[in-house]
Order: C-alpha cells, then sequence, then structure tokens
C-alpha cells in the first residue's frame, strides 16, 4: 500500500473504568472505519474494571494494547498514546466519543493535497449518554482566514472538540503533545497552536459525536481552573492572529470565554456556591459578559417561562 496517497492512520483510545459503558462502542467505532491503513492503540490507564476482557473480544490485528501498572493522570495517558502512535496521522478518540465509518477517509481524502497540514476537522454533533442526537453543527470555517476562524468559534459556527479533529502526528509531537495548566483545555490549545504553524483543513460535513453525560472527564473539574486556563488559551488565540487583528481577538475572546465559564456555573450547587462563582468568573474576564444578561438569559427567564406555564395550566 502506497505510504504517500494511503498514509497509516493511529486511532488512540485511552480509557479507564469505561468497560460497562462506552467502551465497546468506541473500539467497534475505531475497528468499523471505511479507512483500512489504521491502527487502533488501547491505553488502559490501571482500570479496575473488566476493560482488558472488553478489549480481548475484538479479535483485530490492528489493535495494540497497553495497560498502566498505575494510573497516570488523563494527560499523561493522552501523550502516552501520541509516544506509542506509528501513523502519519493521530487521532485521540475518547471512549465515551463516537466517528462516523467514513471519518477517518474523509479526513484523509481531504488532506491528500496538504499532506504536512498541522489539523483536519470535520462537523460536531452531541450526543447523550444513549447515543441520542441533542444538536448537530456543521464546520463553517472551511476556507477562513486564522482570524475568521477564531470568529467563527466565538461565534458558534464551528466547533473545537477534539473527537472531530485529526492531528499530524509529527507535528503535534513538534509542538510537545498535549497540556495546559490544569489540562482542561489542552486539546483547543494543541489545535490552534498547530493551526497557526502548519495550517488546517476544514470539513463542513457532521463526522464526530461529542457526549454528554454526568461522568465527562472536564465536568467535575474546578470552574476556577477552568478559567485560568482559558486565560493561557487566550494568549495563544491572540498569538496565532495576526497583529492587526490581536486587539478585536483578545476582547472578543474574553467575551466568549467568559460566558463559556458561566455556562460551567449553572451546574454548581448549592445556590450560594452558585452565585459566588459566577461573580468570581465575571471578576476575572472583567465582566466582559455582562453577567445580569447571562443571568436574565440563562436562570431567570427560564424559571419565569416555567412559572407562567404552571399559572396557565389548567
Amino acid at each position: 500500500m502506497d505510504s504517500l496517497s494511503n498514509p497509516l492512520v493511529t486511532i488512540a483510545i485511552p480509557t479507564y473504568n469505561r468497560a460497562n459503558q462506552y467502551l465497546r462502542d468506541a473500539i467497534t467505532c475505531a475497528t468499523r472505519q471505511s479507512y483500512p491503513h489504521i491502527e487502533v492503540i488501547i491505553s488502559d490507564n490501571c482500570s479496575t474494571d473488566s476493560t482488558e476482557q472488553v478489549v480481548r473480544e475484538f479479535h483485530d490485528p490492528r489493535i495494540r494494547y497497553f495497560r498502566q501498572s498505575v494510573n497516570v493522570g488523563a494527560n499523561n495517558n493522552f501523550n502516552f498514546c501520541l509516544k506509542q502512535a506509528q501513523g502519519k496521522y493521530f487521532y485521540l478518540f475518547l471512549d465515551d466519543d463516537q466517528i462516523d465509518p467514513d471519518f477517518i477517509e474523509t479526513c484523509v481524502k481531504a488532506a491528500s493535497s496538504q499532506p504536512n497540514v498541522g489539523i483536519i476537522r470535520t462537523g460536531t454533533r452531541i450526543i447523550d449518554g444513549a447515543g441520542r442526537i441533542i444538536m448537530e453543527r456543521s464546520n463553517k470555517a472551511v476556507g477562513l482566514s486564522m482570524t475568521d476562524f477564531l470568529k467563527a468559534w466565538f461565534s458558534n459556527k464551528t466547533t473545537m472538540y477534539l473527537c472531530s479533529t485529526l492531528f499530524n502526528t509529527q507535528h503535534l509531537r513538534t509542538i510537545g503533545g498535549l497540556g495546559s495548566k490544569h489540562n482542561l483545555f489542552q486539546d483547543v490549545m494543541a489545535e490552534i497552536k498547530l493551526a497557526d504553524r502548519f495550517g488546517r483543513i476544514d470539513i463542513a460535513d457532521v463526522k464526530a459525536g461529542f457526549r454528554v453525560h454526568g461522568d465527562n472527564m472536564g465536568s467535575s473539574a474546578n470552574v476556577i481552573h477552568w478559567c485560568e486556563d482559558s486565560l493561557d488559551l487566550l494568549e495563544i488565540l491572540c498569538r496565532a492572529a495576526p497583529e492587526h487583528d490581536r486587539e478585536v481577538i483578545r476582547r472578543e475572546g474574553m467575551s466568549f470565554l467568559c460566558w463559556m465559564n458561566y455556562r460551567r456555573t449553572q451546574t454548581l450547587t448549592p445556590l450560594a456556591k452558585k452565585l459566588r462563582t459566577y461573580i468570581a468568573v465575571g471578576r476575572i474576564f472583567n465582566f466582559a459578559y455582562p453577567l445580569r444578561h447571562f443571568l436574565y438569559k440563562k436562570e431567570i427567564r427560564p424559571r419565569l417561562r416555567a412559572l407562567k406555564s404552571r399559572l396557565i395550566a389548567p
């Protein structure tokens, strides 16, 4: 097989205690790709369930299974997968996400004219714990400049989910792999750095699914840690933009990241903790997105609608 026209692609599945949840589905998605020239790395982060037995159910010679002797942490497990990768392209496939059968084929075909590009990106669907589609968002960043690409993210015209991104393996290693202060925005940081240094290819079609459920890795993370990673990310965004656009990227990025961290605060309990965190987030971002606007849209208006519906109910 011609390694230039049909490059090897590494699909890496870092996993921990998902044997009875989504792991089988993830391995099935990986091994049923229409693009055949793949290897599948599964790195078991010292699971205490039957992860190894689940992996052994798949009699596929393309699978390479590793088990960590101790839990090395999620991000170290990600970078372990990157170290083991033999493919020209690297797909970090979290064990609760999904990809369409032609995800890899679509990305490799798009990169055939630019084989050294940093990242290839598709649109994203959001799914729930049962795999039901919550929403779909096509990638509307096709052909955009870096500045307009970043603005497209700020205006929700494109997503920055790991599940929708295929990396150039060597380029990802060149920037030091994945990592950030709290390892919360490490994927987006890597995507922006690679797009800036090596370019990107955008595919409009939705080809990957991000699963929303109570056990998401970042869902229980401290909101203030998210804010700190967000500020570090903002600096990367500004450096990636042309010098004459950096001020607008900083301004719009501050507002967008402030809004994102308000949203993370919504799930907190009790109410007193939630209110304190809202104020703390606003202060960190200099209230770049007005807190009163967010509270009215996301907290107050839904409660008013619920109250009204109860009052007029027969």
